[in-house]
């Protein structure tokens, strides 16, 4: 199919909803994320190599920097794809619940489909569809860092390991999981390519979520910006002191697989060494005036999967998500103590396995703490065969981000059960051509 077709195929699907339920299936294996969305950078990037780091196969790290003419805002973007400790997640037999990159990094990765499209936060706007207009978002024209995941330790390991195949069938495998000597080599260099910051964003998705919290505190003493932002999306750092917390197990393999304790000593005195989530209290506490922000679905598939399935066997699919609502519980509560920690955490988006809520595009990323469903005199409200409704304010993502950094508000928004997004008639059009697009990236 050609782009010209696929667009006036698009048009046709703002009043053809049956028809391009059909036609989503159909093109699935067709389409590529630049047929679907109106998006993407196109930035003069600037590759870096420092010496001394490395991808997981021993490889150069690379990363890349876009120095804006006309902003001294920056933001640094921690990319996701995944982890791994062992043979099976390490070697790339585990697929989804393996590590991104394995091979390393080409030169021209940051023109790779994923670099180029993933992050509207990196594009500085949220991509256009038909119908529905691109929005320019608060990180519009800043300096962007975009930081590629190829070690497989969520940016912050400290070891070199030998995974062996347990079957014998397969030879041994060097895995460098040198993401904490790539993460602090890289910030001091941008401490002198950047020596005056005005506003800093610290952000990355799923496994670069959990660098925002990880490394957040190595980066801000690293940088010295006037005011640090750190938005922290689908990668937390669970509550977990002992046994008794379901992310405990997980904790505890990463630990030894990444000799974490390497890098966990070098934090302050307010982190218990022994609770990986006490990064909450100690962020909150060690800079007072940053504003913190979490956001993910209630319903996020995929870290979940991360975080029990290995580790509780047998376990399906409505446990793991009672679990990871559990933990996520216990994150707010800590969150709640602190006065300069947000949240954003809508229930469930069909994108992604609700997995990440600032990657792609904002649609169906939005929040409403108030949302229920239709009474009955109201089914013949716009959309059409929409049977929840938002009787309060509906906080959209780039409304949230807006507001966050530009207005230097709390915001604390936690969306209930609901099914507003299953039931969308755009979302039933839209989620199955960026899965299939996503998939095939």
């Amino acid at each position: 199919m050609t782009k010209s077709t696929f667009k006036h195929a698009r048009k046709l699907c703002l009043t053809l909803t049956t028809f391009c339920g059909l036609l989503g299936s159909a093109l699935a294996s067709a389409t590529g994320i630049e047929l679907i969305v109106d998006g993407g950078n196109k930035y003069p990037w600037q590759r870096v190599e420092l010496p001394g780091t490395q991808c997981s196969d021993g490889s150069q790290y690379k990363f890349w920097v876009h120095d804006s003419a006309t902003s001294n805002n920056l933001l640094i973007m921690f990319e996701g794809g995944g982890a791994c400790w062992d043979y099976k997640t390490c070697s790339g037999q585990a697929g989804q619940l393996g590590a991104a990159n394995p091979n390393g990094l080409p030169n021209d990765y940051i023109t790779s489909t994923k670099a180029k499209y993933v992050s509207p936060l990196v594009n500085g706007a949220e991509p256009g569809f038909p119908g529905r207009a691109k929005k320019t978002l608060v990180t519009k024209e800043w300096d962007v860092v975009y930081m590629p995941y190829c070690t497989g330790d969520v940016h912050v390991g400290n070891n070199v390991v030998v995974y062996k195949d347990n079957t014998g069938n397969n030879p041994p495998i060097l895995f460098h999981h040198r993401g904490f000597k790539n993460t602090t080599k890289a910030m001091t260099y941008l401490a002198e390519k950047f020596p005056t910051i005005n506003k800093l964003m610290i952000t990355g998705f799923s496994a670069g979520g959990v660098a925002t919290s990880a490394a957040y505190y190595t980066v801000r003493n690293i940088l010295t910006p006037k005011q640090s932002y750190m938005l922290n999306d689908s990668g937390p750092l669970f509550p977990a002191p002992n046994t008794s917390y379901h992310s405990r197990l997980m904790h505890d393999t990463i630990r030894a697989a990444w000799n974490m304790n390497s890098v966990l000593s070098q934090l302050p005195g307010s982190f218990d060494p022994n609770d990986f989530g006490s990064a909450t209290a100690m962020l909150a506490r060690e800079f007072p005036h940053d504003r913190l922000a979490y956001t993910a679905y209630s319903s996020d598939i995929t870290f979940s999967r991360f975080s029990y399935e290995r580790f509780y066997p047998g376990i399906d699919e409505a446990t793991m998500l009672q679990k990871w609502r559990e933990d996520q519980a216990n994150l707010i509560e800590h969150m709640n103590q602190y006065a300069n920690y947000s949240y954003h955490i809508p229930w469930h988006r069909p994108i992604n396995n609700s997995h990440t809520s600032t990657i792609i595009t904002f649609v169906g990323s939005h929040s409403c703490p108030s949302i229920r469903k239709r009474r009955w005199y109201e089914f013949f409200e716009w959309p059409w065969g929409q049977t929840w409704k938002c009787p309060g304010e509906l906080n959209p993502m780039d409304v949230f981000l807006d507001r966050w950094v530009n207005g230097n508000e709390q915001l604390r928004l936690i969306e209930p059960f609901n099914q507003y997004n299953r039931k969308d008639p755009g979302m039933r059009i839209l989620a199955p051509l960026i899965n299939a697009a996503m998939s095939g990236a």
